[in-house]
């Protein structure tokens, strides 16, 4: 294996650098998000402190994943190089069997000769001249066989030595990322707990009747929709950061049938350009939008969620008709109704 690919793997200094960081973003946000014992309640965190470490950690975050694939990168090209050592050494291991094959007959017909340096067929009683000749090529021969011998022994012991070196190498880079992995799942729960804490600050709009049911609310405001859509609008834009923009009111809609959007009740949240799937990532980030409306409909007045052909009230996940298009069967948004 290359110097610079076993160099590349004992950089481990940036790992704990990222560690020792993290581990001291955490430990802030521990204390955030986890309620003192009574007695020695802490000042509530306001919105704008909670989006500020909220961003420091996001930035934290990003640069951890970076390093994370950065360490992924160099641990496939020392196990790439690592792989190519093990071909050259077969390799040099089948010329090292044939050599000493050759040494081998080589010694045994000196042996039965009784001359040293000679071979049968090499004997006859032509000049002495020639045979002397022959006799000094038959000892180049063998010295150069023992030369390559001798060199690939070296050669062999520097490739043992250099692989278990990357080896070493190796299983502390994987150790790292296993514990960069970890530490980056902590990390991203600490976010959804920050974003969590933003979400309550807000209060719903409107009010409730005795059994906990909703009381209807008229659309207001130049984006006419009502108050409750508006803070699910906000909330959603400030946590999931939808790329392709929030459609809401819209003049059509099918009141007759109970379409919500001339209500001002309802938006669809893009997850593509409208009419085209959405990519992997973006069906990932629907999912993760429609659980959050899910999770949070009581709170928030959410009436129901459509996403990809099927509706959720609440009770679970039931499958519609084909209305024949990408956008109809809403697979490119998410359709999030309130009360």
């Amino acid at each position: 294996m290359r110097r610079r690919d076993v160099a590349a793997l004992s950089r481990s200094g940036r790992w704990r650098g990222a560690f020792r960081g993290l581990t001291a973003s955490a430990a802030v946000l521990v204390l955030c998000a986890v309620p003192q014992a009574e007695g020695h309640a802490a000042p509530k965190p306001t919105a704008k402190q909670l989006r500020a470490e909220l961003a420091r950690l996001q930035k934290r975050s990003e640069s951890m994943i970076a390093e994370y694939y950065t360490g992924r990168v160099a641990l496939q090209k020392a196990e790439k190089a690592e792989k190519a050592a093990a071909g050259e050494l077969r390799r040099a291991q089948t010329d090292f069997d044939q050599a000493a094959r050759e040494v081998r007959t080589l010694a045994a017909q000196r042996y039965r000769t009784g001359i040293p340096g000679t071979l049968p067929v090499l004997m006859s009683a032509g000049d002495p001249a020639d045979l002397l000749n022959q006799m000094a090529l038959m000892q180049q021969i063998m010295e150069g066989r023992d030369a390559r011998l001798n060199g690939f022994a070296q050669v062999k012991d520097t490739y043992q030595r250099t692989k278990a070196s990357a080896e070493q190498r190796a299983k502390e880079l994987r150790d790292s990322l296993r514990k960069l992995g970890e530490q980056k799942k902590r990390t991203l729960e600490l976010i959804d707990t920050i974003k969590d804490r933003i979400d309550r600050l807000y209060p719903t709009p409107g009010t409730r009747r005795a059994d906990g049911s909703w009381v209807p609310q008229l659309p207001s405001g130049p984006d006419n929709i009502t108050p409750r859509m508006r803070l699910v609008r906000q909330l959603v834009a400030q946590r999931f950061s939808p790329h392709f923009g929030i459609g809401c009111y819209r003049v059509d809609g099918g009141i007759a049938g109970g379409g919500e959007h001339p209500l001002g009740r309802a938006c669809d949240f893009m997850m593509s350009s409208g009419g085209s799937m959405p990519s992997a990532g973006n069906v990932k980030l629907g999912d993760e939008v429609a659980a959050w409306a899910i999770e949070n409909k009581d709170r928030l007045g959410v009436k129901y969620v459509i996403w990809r052909q099927r509706i959720n009230t609440g009770s679970g996940w039931r499958g519609m008709s084909n209305r024949g298009g990408v956008t109809a069967n809403h697979y490119d948004h998410v359709h999030i109704s309130v009360y």
